[in-house]
């Protein structure tokens, strides 16, 4: 596991009338101070990777669908500097990821319904200076492989 990654096991609270969960509280240890939440939908199959901040920390919920969720730790400081990480989230698996910063991050949607994707961030997007570093989903330094294994 790569360093200062943290999953939080989102449990929901089910009855009759359907379920209620709380993603991001104040005070547990995947909370981060949120300047703004972002939603995204993404078609099946599509991959979006890569990118990283210098700046940001990210606090991903997969919501609806599932998706394969792949870090990689750009840190040059960090016990973990060159690893990958992949975490399944989404309606099968309700995860909250918490993505600090220098860590890469992307994902590929898995089956065959959108995922839709609500995140949270540290600070909010200045379009005129973006705190994104983007590298290729395919990038040979990383080497992640995208490809469903048959077992």
């Amino acid at each position: 596991m790569i360093e200062g990654v943290k999953i939080k096991q989102i449990r929901r609270n089910s009855d009759d009338r359907g379920f209620f969960c709380e993603v991001i509280k104040f005070g547990e240890d995947t909370f981060c101070e949120v300047k703004q939440t972002s939603y995204t939908e993404t078609y099946p199959g599509v991959i979006k990777a890569f990118h990283w901040h210098k700046k940001q920390i990210d606090v991903w919920f997969p919501v609806k669908g599932n998706m394969q969720i792949v870090l990689h730790d750009m840190r040059e400081d960090s016990p973990t500097k060159g690893e990958t990480q992949v975490i399944y989230g989404g309606e099968n698996n309700p995860v909250q990821v918490f993505i600090p910063i220098g860590v890469a991050h992307g994902y590929r949607v898995l089956g065959n319904v959108p995922a839709t994707l609500f995140y949270h961030t540290s600070e909010a997007y200045d379009p005129a200076n973006p705190d994104e570093e983007r590298i290729p989903f395919d990038d040979p330094e990383i080497g992640f492989d995208w490809t469903t294994k048959n077992k």
